[in-house]
């Protein structure tokens, strides 16, 4: 999974549904789900069991998932749930509890019912913090227009047959069309069926239903598919695929042998950011497939910036843990979960390998991965350094750890680069961390997890007893990590530069406001203008109507902060103001607030090398 913070009782219709007369059960869960009929913005779900053994039997909808690290209770979103026997009489069914229903003589079952909402039109917030269902992880019911259909927010397990055969037909209107990586069994153009071999492998296979814009493209014996939701028409798969075309070669030119994956979708959806829309941007990852939610006011090219680091750090997971896992992961319990300690492993070498593979194929330089590592850095320290990474990991659902949890992505992937750059030592270049997940792969893989107390000795044994030593003191310990010292082994010493700085926002402080009756976005009068606003002369309390002859306001806002980031300086600028009730233009030019921020420079010739064997190799 990959977060990005972006700045800034209901009367259910009855559907009737003609109940099946048969006896016969086979050793299947048939599910079908109707995309068509939407009502009350819910759609009806119809399961037909296996043979049921026992009096009484528990269907469930996860909890969590994995790749999400929280609980999110999807079975909340589902309600009017109902049981019946093959004479199509009701069974007593009890609610255990959100995600759970116990149906009385079950052996008698033949069927069951019920109504699912969408989890977008719940989302309040804007990034962490909140009990929001993240996303990209959730679903969204937009009737003949678009469906995310995350499967585990629609389709439920029975108690000990998660390992039972699944076949699910999916109804849907011929306008829209179902993006996955999952094959259509079905020639019809109003109906899809889909057969997995047991539930985990449906969950891990998204579908996204619109109006058919995709492209798709093969890679090094690998075929995409790019799927994208669009609600204004703004952007399309073809206008991002270029793009996503040269990254995803160069990832599998990094991964080589590592990764042998046939098939690979990507499904965008981007956002209106209307209040029933969705607000928690990212990407979650699938072993063949990921889900992409992003604001569709972003700018073309920071839209794109944004697909290269969420879809490479997703399609990484491919490596760990989609390859290689522990017992918690392969045998994961959606209502129960017990999570694994290695989260430093999961997503942040996935992470580490995210921005590695861009300085090593070329489509960064070497100061912009300095800047990158150098901000990761700053951005470990405001949380919490002196935790243990295993122990927030294997925590990671419960309070203090949770708040943690965002140090994946920070401290994760330096303690990745740690680890590369010992291995990189102690081999003289020769090998790396990718050679060691390589080599992790081969001792394991997909099928066969690893106990989560043997982790730290089997890299040890495969990589260097100072692989091990770092492991145990820094990992599992308390001790932060001396970045410097490690980073000084490949010539990287600290430097300074100098850095744009966004126009409107200083870190999460703003220097805007909101009036919530007028929507009107204010020049803030409490706090120290930056360069901008002193160049055009724009003072306490002036309201910012329009900018470059489009106008703003709280509807709006998103766009303007979005498109602020692709302002360069000395730029032409308009800016139509109301000051002191009155209204005036102001013509200037766009002057950027630069920061001095910390970086690295490789300032040892010596170990020239050894970096390029880090950077390149």
């Amino acid at each position: 999974m990959k977060k990005i913070v972006y700045t800034l009782a209901l009367a259910v219709t009855f559907w009737s549904c003609k109940t099946g007369t048969g006896t016969t059960k086979s050793n299947v869960v048939e599910v079908n789900i109707n995309l068509t009929d939407v009502k009350d913005d819910k759609v009806l779900v119809t399961v037909t069991p296996p043979a049921i053994k026992t009096d009484e039997v528990i269907y469930s909808i996860p909890k969590t998932v994995p790749g999400t690290y929280s609980t999110d209770n999807y079975g909340k979103y589902s309600d009017d749930f109902k049981a019946f026997d093959a004479k199509g009489n009701a069974l007593t069914v009890k609610r255990i509890d959100d995600n759970s229903w116990s149906i009385a003589n079950a052996k008698a079952l033949t069927k069951i019912t019920y109504l699912t909402g969408d989890t977008f039109d719940t989302e309040k917030g804007t990034g962490f913090g909140n009990d929001d269902i993240f996303s990209p992880a959730g679903t969204n019911i937009n009737a003949g227009v678009n469906f995310m259909v995350n499967t585990h927010g629609f389709v439920g397990y029975f108690k000990d047959k998660l390992d039972v055969p699944y076949k699910v037909t999916i109804t849907h209107p011929e306008t829209l069309w179902g993006a996955t990586s999952m094959t259509d069994e079905d020639a019809s153009k109003t109906s899809d069926v889909f057969t997995t071999p047991r539930y985990a492998v449906l969950v891990e296979n998204p579908i996204m239903y619109s109006k058919p814009d995709y492209t798709t493209f093969n890679v090094n014996g690998m075929d995409i598919l790019i799927a994208v939701y669009s609600p204004t028409g703004k952007y399309t798969a073809e206008s991002i695929t270029p793009e996503m075309k040269t990254m995803m070669t160069a990832q599998k030119n990094f991964l080589g042998k590592v990764n042998s994956t046939k098939k690979y979708t990507v499904l965008l959806y981007l956002s209106s950011m209307a209040k029933d829309d969705a607000h928690g941007f990212g990407a979650l990852e699938h072993p063949t497939a990921t889900t992409v939610v992003l604001p569709e006011s972003m700018p073309k090219e920071k839209l794109v910036e944004s697909m290269k680091d969420v879809v490479s750090h997703e399609f990484f997971h491919i490596v760990t843990p989609l390859t290689v896992h522990s017992k918690e992961i392969q045998y994961f319990d959606y209502n129960a979960p017990k999570m694994s300690e290695h989260l430093w492993m999961y997503e942040g070498v996935t992470e580490y390998f995210a921005n590695l593979f861009q300085i090593n194929q070329g489509l960064i330089n070497e100061d912009e991965f300095y800047t990158r590592i150098a901000d990761k850095i700053e951005q470990s320290k405001s949380l919490d350094d002196t935790m243990s990474f295993t122990k927030m990991s294997a925590n990671v659902l419960e309070q203090p750890y949770k708040d943690q949890y965002l140090n994946v992505y920070q401290k994760g992937a330096l303690i990745g680069m740690c680890v590369d750059i010992i291995i990189r030592e102690k081999s003289n270049g020769e090998r790396g961390i990718l050679d060691l997940m390589h080599k992790l792969s081969n001792e394991y893989g997909i099928e066969k997890p690893f106990n989560d107390n043997e982790l730290f000795a089997k890299i040890t044994q495969l990589t260097y007893p100072e692989v091990g030593e770092f492991l145990t003191k820094y990992v599992a310990g308390t001790t932060p990590i001396p970045y410097d010292f490690y980073l000084a082994k490949v010539g990287v010493t600290k430097a300074k530069e100098k850095k744009p700085g966004q126009v409107f926002l200083k870190g999460q402080t703003p220097y805007i406001s909101i009036d919530k009756q007028t929507k009107e976005i204010a020049v803030r009068s409490d706090i120290e203008p930056n360069e901008f606003f002193k160049n055009l002369n724009l003072k306490g309390g002036d309201k910012i109507l329009a900018v470059n002859n489009k106008s703003y306001s709280l509807d709006n806002i998103y766009d303007l902060i979005g498109e602020s980031e692709n302002w360069k300086e000395n730029d032409p600028i308009t800016v139509k103001i109301k000051r002191a009730g009155k209204e005036e233009t102001i013509k200037g030019t766009v002057k950027l607030p630069f920061e001095e921020a910390e970086t690295f420079k490789a300032t040892d010739a010596s170990k020239e090398k050894l970096k390029n064997a880090w950077l390149k190799g």
